[in-house]
């Protein structure tokens, strides 16, 4: 699979020597000069991001995940597919060559012809033809119609291989995401056993009380509602692990059998990664580098529509050979050719030219308002990320504190519930409370992590250099 890719980029860079359209600059994109939320100065990191994120773990997932994925290898196709569109589009250009070869019999009846001592029977004449030809025609491009139409099929096929990237970004994200929530899932499980198990240990001690007369039967009834409670809720975590589990092995292309084993600790978050400038955005990411081919392709196309309406010149020449003997198509002196210029000027064509011109000025129109809304997008979701970057590393930090607060209130209550200091309902209202702080610290350190996934998105970074030193590895061994 990867190798495959690596083949069809080598082919778009050998097609886009045909000269692509420019890059469009649209005068009413709205540009600042720094991000509105503030972020650490410096330039994005390129590379494959998620061996920082998760280390040797996460990156052979996404490797396995790039490999396998169905979704990817569709993105793949249709990368493939413009490749196609390119190079059909650019044939025109060059002069159309065919090779034509016939045999033929023929018989003739000659009625009314008298032939002597046959009166009534007509004369009959049989004859056998061969030939063999070479027909070219060449389409003399001299307003340029056909450059146009190849342009904008090179500008929709670079457009494919950026979305092409873009779905491998965004599948390396799904898959990132994907561990990140079994890993903590796996978390999650692991304290609703441990706060089962601490709860069973209370219910163990206010039995053997309630037994000895020493506690209420109240307190011997809540202590095993709490228990059971915390039993429906293990079961529950449980099921989101298997969920969890299985929505990581359909991304990596494997059968959903819940075998996948993600013990891992959840990785900490880095420092902040600088966003760079908002005006880098635009050649950096995927999405936005295809909205604007496909801007390009859309106004290349009403440069197309526009030529069509002038005159086409084109010339056609054949050459070969034609006898009534097979043999003699090796001779010279049976050579026939024909050599012819045309002028064609479209007059009444029922408006459809005029209407192909403004259908395409339509569609440029609505490309571009397609890649301003894209970029606004684009801008929002790095603007966005940037501020829950700060605003989550403040709730972690809240929600680390909250539990290191919670057990020690349980500590204390624990041993004031011994002495008699306090009623069950207090003691219990302490192990939900550590219970809730530690669940909800461990949901705050996933999104803070989904975030910066997030915000590694947003930015485009993930396969810069990567690709560029495949393609560079795979060109010299082959």
């Amino acid at each position: 699979m990867r190798r495959r890719m690596v083949w069809v980029g080598l082919a778009v860079l050998a097609v886009s020597c045909a000269s692509p359209p420019e890059r469009t600059k649209v005068a009413e994109l709205p540009v600042r000069d720094q991000w509105a939320a503030g972020a650490p100065a410096g330039t994005v990191p390129e590379g494959p991001w998620w061996e920082a994120l998760g280390g040797t773990n996460l990156a052979a997932l996404v490797e396995e995940a790039l490999a396998h994925n169905h979704d990817l290898r569709q993105a793949a196709a249709r990368v493939e597919a413009a490749v196609a569109q390119a190079r059909a589009a650019g044939a025109a250009l060059q002069p159309q060559l065919s090779f034509g070869g016939d045999a033929g019999r023929r018989q003739q009846v000659f009625v009314g012809l008298p032939i002597p001592g046959r009166e009534g029977v007509p004369l009959v004449s049989r004859s056998t033809s061969y030939g063999a030809s070479l027909n070219l025609s060449w389409e003399l491009d001299l307003w340029g119609r056909i450059r146009a139409g190849q342009s904008a099929a090179l500008a929709d096929l670079q457009a494919s291989e950026a979305a092409w990237r873009g779905a491998r970004n965004s599948l390396a994200a799904q898959t990132a995401r994907a561990w990140l929530a079994l890993v903590a899932a796996n978390h999650q499980c692991k304290l609703a056993r441990a706060t089962r198990d601490n709860l069973a240990r209370t219910a163990e001690r206010i039995e053997a009380r309630y037994r000895q007369g020493l506690r209420p039967a109240l307190d011997h009834r809540m202590a095993l509602n709490n228990l059971a409670v915390a039993e429906g809720l293990v079961a529950a975590r449980e099921r989101e692990r298997e969920a969890a589990i299985r929505q990581l092995e359909i991304l990596l292309g494997r059968y959903p059998a819940g075998e996948l084993d993600a013990r891992a600790p959840l990785p900490e978050v880095g420092e902040e990664i600088p966003a760079g400038l908002p005006s880098d955005l635009l050649e950096r990411r995927p999405d936005l580098v295809a909205a604007e081919r496909q801007l390009a392709a859309s106004l290349t196309r009403v440069k197309e529509a526009k030529r069509a309406l002038l005159p086409r010149i084109s010339l056609t020449a054949s050459g070969g050979r034609t006898s009534n003997q097979l043999e003699d198509l090796l001779d010279s002196s049976f050579n026939m050719w024909t050599l012819a210029a045309n002028l064609t000027q479209p007059l009444l064509q029922g408006g459809r030219l005029r209407a192909n011109v403004r259908l395409a000025r339509a569609r440029a129109r609505e490309a571009l308002e397609n890649y301003v809304s894209v970029v606004l997008r684009a801008f929002g979701e790095v603007e966005t990320a940037l501020v829950a970057e700060q605003k989550l590393r403040e709730r972690e930090a809240a929600l680390a504190e909250s539990v290191r607060h919670a057990r020690e209130a349980w500590q204390l209550a624990e041993e004031r519930y011994q002495a008699g200091l306090i009623d069950f309902v207090t003691l219990m209202e302490t192990q939900r409370a550590v219970y809730t702080a530690e669940s909800d610290w461990i949901q705050a350190r996933r999104q803070r992590l989904d975030n910066r996934i997030d915000l590694y998105l947003a930015l485009g970074g993930g396969f810069g250099s990567e690709t560029a030193a495949e393609a560079e590895n795979v060109a010299s061994k082959d």
